[in-house]
């Protein structure tokens, strides 16, 4: 398939109420509002199309976007790529998912992430902390640097409260993740959660909450999950 033909798939299956929920949530035009269950169906038949991703998230269509990263070949993905899509990525749905789950699958996960969460972009740092979620949940625990992660958590714990509206969001979803994804950190997270308190976060006009730190970390041990690793950030 080309991008224009999945443009015009795209545009069959959007709904003016999908659109106007994006639109509350960040979104802007061109977008035709197509829910993501229906932007999986499409990426089941496409499956895995290197250029197809680029070409789709090139056209600035947050649908095409999200799709884009949905059948990225991640192992494909060059310093460049991911580069230009962080700096594209201009609402949460590309700077917290599309793009962190990509880099997490590429060769460069952890080197963006590292960058990315010193950027003064607010979308690119939320990149950045999304994408150390993202390995936490997905890495082995003997491939992740667990003393890096400890620091991130302490990073958290004194600079949450100062960081920019989305950033204090994905801080909050790291400590999650650490504490969700990898048992030796649990502890430490919950610490965390505690230093840092109630996280204000201004979700606009829609009835999105801030998840409880402890509280969600708390659900994960009562459900025997803690440290059960994802195959894919992708979902």
């Amino acid at each position: 398939m080309t991008a224009d033909e999945v443009l015009q798939e795209l545009a069959a299956l959007g709904s003016e109420q999908t659109k106007k929920t994006f639109l509350r949530h960040g979104a802007r035009e061109p977008l035709f509002g197509v829910k993501v269950g229906d932007l999986k169906k499409i990426q089941k038949r496409i499956k895995i199309d290197y250029q197809l991703a680029l070409d789709l998230y090139a056209t600035g269509n947050s649908d095409a976007m999200y799709l884009a990263g949905l059948i990225a070949d991640d192992a494909r993905m060059t310093r460049q790529d991911l580069q230009r899509w962080v700096k594209q990525a201009y609402w949460h749905m590309l700077s917290g998912c599309t793009v962190p789950w990509v880099a997490t699958g590429s060769r460069f996960g952890v080197e963006f992430a590292r960058q990315w969460i010193d950027s003064k972009d607010e979308q690119i740092a939320s990149a950045g902390w999304s994408t150390w979620s993202s390995l936490a949940m997905t890495k082995p625990d003997d491939e992740l640097d667990l003393a890096e992660l400890q620091a991130l958590l302490d990073r958290v714990a004194t600079t949450i409260h100062a960081q920019p509206n989305r950033v204090r969001y994905c801080m909050n979803g790291y400590v999650i993740a650490a504490g969700s994804g990898v048992v030796s950190l649990t502890a430490a997270a919950l610490r965390t959660a505690q230093a840092m308190g109630p996280i204000e976060v201004d979700m606009g006009d829609t009835a999105c909450q801030t998840p409880d730190a402890a509280a969600y970390i708390a659900k994960v041990k009562a459900h025997g999950s803690l440290g059960k690793k994802r195959k894919s950030a992708k979902c």
